[in-house]
């Protein structure tokens, strides 16, 4: 099982020099949590304009501090492990795999690292890798709203979830979903894909697709009530 490390708890990461050092490393933070922190104290001093201009557009207060939260987290993972001061960690755009324009997932310019970034309600989760790698956060939801949305998923997972009793279909609904999202955001299209075409599984053990390996992750340790998944390229799973 993939440990997931909460920032603001757990030491940075070292810096990993030319090339990564091994299996994908997890990190979390939960949002009001981490504003009491060290790192999470001033956010505003790490965010670049761009970023400080998104954050105050949101109507919401609660919204904006989420969004400087994730951001400035972000920021101080990157800066660990590429050895730099977090608000000089030069974010550029990976190009879009449907259309080529430069507005795929963001990325750092010749770093030897791969990463993603999801977030749900108050948890915020970042994934890293030496290959192309995509996460997911979710809340559980009632089961009303898995009968809604479960359509949308792959033949096979719609009757895996059928199949259960309602009380069991929002935990098995979340493992599939995330994973889903988890790898659509690995592969780069998101959401654009079809989720329907690709089966991952509603059981308790996620199923690899093609080159890519699928862990689900341990979050009740940050915040009960949520489920989390990464997708990695090129991974062979571990015991």
């Amino acid at each position: 099982m993939t440990e997931v490390r909460v920032l603001g708890q757990d030491a940075l990461p070292a810096a990993v020099g030319d090339g990564w050092p091994g299996p994908p490393q997890m990190w979390a933070l939960n949002v009001p949590v981490y504003g009491a922190s060290p790192e999470g104290e001033a956010p505003d001093k790490v965010l670049d304009a761009a970023e400080r201009e998104r954050a105050a557009a949101f109507v919401r207060a609660e919204d904006q501090v989420r969004y400087r939260a994730a951001h400035s987290g972000l920021r101080f993972l990157l800066g660990a492990y590429l050895d730099l001061e977090p608000a000089a960690v030069p974010f550029i755009r990976e190009p879009c795999p449907g259309c080529g324009k430069p507005h795929g997932r963001p990325a750092v310019a010749g770093a030897p690292l791969h990463f993603n970034m999801s977030h749900a309600g108050d948890l915020v989760l970042f994934a890293f890798a030496g290959t192309p790698i995509g996460a997911d956060v979710e809340r559980l939801q009632p089961v009303e709203v898995v009968d809604q949305v479960s359509p949308s998923l792959h033949a096979r997972e719609r009757a895996e979830l059928a199949a259960l009793p309602a009380a069991e279909r929002p935990a098995a609904f979340a493992r599939c979903w995330t994973r889903k999202e988890a790898y659509l955001k690995g592969l780069g299209t998101g959401l654009s894909r079809d989720p329907a075409l690709d089966y991952l599984g509603t059981g308790p053990q996620p199923v690899p697709v093609g080159a890519w390996t699928l862990f689900d992750l341990p979050l009740d340790h940050l915040a009960p009530g949520y489920a989390g998944a990464c997708a990695v390229l090129g991974l062979a799973p571990t015991k």
